[in-house]
């Protein structure tokens, strides 16, 4: 599957399978992909579902002013036009039907939020298998054999059930299997806007972008993502809704770069960040900045660190000897520590959350 950037190009990179490299030099703050999810579903539990978001467009409404699904009344959405919008995708009569069910279901009810998400998630995925083919075989090309976490063995059944004869033949417990797999290793969270208030920057929902998922990790990222999901109004006459993401350049890079993101905020410490990627994505981190930090003590984190080698790269010229930094290879400083702090100290907000 091709990346639909003229900037961009997929190829097999050894050691890290597939992903995505400049195919001419880019400058920092340039747009390079804009993608839009194949499929959404809320972070909700079934029994504590939240009124304070629209179920299409995720935008944060008030609750006065929310329309209810006609038929089970408990999805509510912003305004007429995503209802409307809804009902022929993301809350069609099957997931409708389905999610009622799912929530008078006493065994799902009872299990972790991580199961009763990823029953949230096969709905979805199902209901694309039906309703938007195409779309539903772009999931199944992404990443992601099988899961062997025992979650399909007991979803399965559940989800399955949900179907009526001619549907609930095509749908194979090694499909569903196949599924939770992909959801794992692909799924991108819309984060909550930052408020001066937050402590956290909490997930409200999880999506499926098939073109960012071609991203590699990086904990020295050289793109970033961002998110819009509370825009006035969600959708814009641009042609973007508010659930798309936008990936922008960190800084310089020439032709033929790998073009990474963070899976996760760039601050983490180095025991998290290895615990999240081998659990979640199963592959131990070796960056540059990753054997860095593992010299250091548990207690380090990475702002005290970075500022322990401010005065050094204050010495350069922000303007001049920086970028040069930022295009070289980390084999291109005797200094391991150096493009690391300097990382940090030039591209990392210091407000607070």
């Amino acid at each position: 599957m091709a990346v639909p950037s003229s900037v961009l190009k997929v190829e097999e990179i050894q050691g890290r399978g597939r992903g995505i490299v400049a195919s001419q030099p880019l400058k920092a703050g340039q747009i390079i992909l804009t993608d839009s999810p194949i499929l959404l579903y809320p972070t909700s539990l079934f029994s504590q579902h939240s009124s304070s978001f629209c179920d299409h467009c995720f935008k944060y409404c008030s609750s006065s002013s929310l329309a209810s699904c006609p038929s089970c009344h408990r999805y509510r959405f912003c305004d007429s036009t995503c209802l409307s919008k809804a009902l022929n995708s993301s809350h069609s009569t099957f997931v409708c039907q389905s999610l009622s069910k799912l929530q008078s279901n006493s065994l799902l009810l009872q299990q972790a939020v991580e199961c009763q998400l990823q029953a949230r998630f096969l709905v979805a995925a199902y209901n694309l298998a039906v309703n938007h083919p195409s779309n539903f075989q772009i999931l199944l090309s992404l990443q992601g054999s099988f899961d062997n976490d025992g979650a399909a063995q007991f979803l399965h059944p559940i989800i399955s059930s949900l179907f009526s004869h001619p549907h609930n033949e095509l749908f194979s417990l090694q499909l569903t299997s196949s599924l939770l797999a992909k959801d794992k290793l692909n799924a991108f969270g819309i984060m909550h806007p930052f408020s001066e208030n937050d402590e956290h920057r909490s997930v409200r929902a999880y999506g499926i972008y098939p073109y960012a998922s071609f991203f590699n990790h990086d904990c020295l990222p050289n793109a970033c993502r961002f998110d819009y999901v509370d825009a006035n109004p969600p959708y814009h006459a641009d042609g973007l809704n508010n659930t798309d993401f936008v990936i922008r350049m960190i800084h310089d890079v020439p032709q033929g770069r790998e073009i990474c993101l963070s899976y996760f905020p760039v601050n983490e410490n180095y025991s998290s960040r290895q615990k999240r990627l081998l659990e979640d994505y199963g592959f131990v981190c070796n960056c540059d900045r990753c054997n860095v930090e593992s010299n250091w003590s548990d207690n380090e984190s990475v702002e005290e660190n970075a500022e322990e080698d401010k005065q050094e790269v204050m010495v350069m010229d922000d303007d001049e000897e920086g970028e040069q930094y930022e295009n070289m290879e980390p084999s291109d400083t005797d200094n391991n520590d150096f493009p690391h702090a300097y990382f940090f100290l030039k591209y990392m907000c210091d407000r607070a959350n």
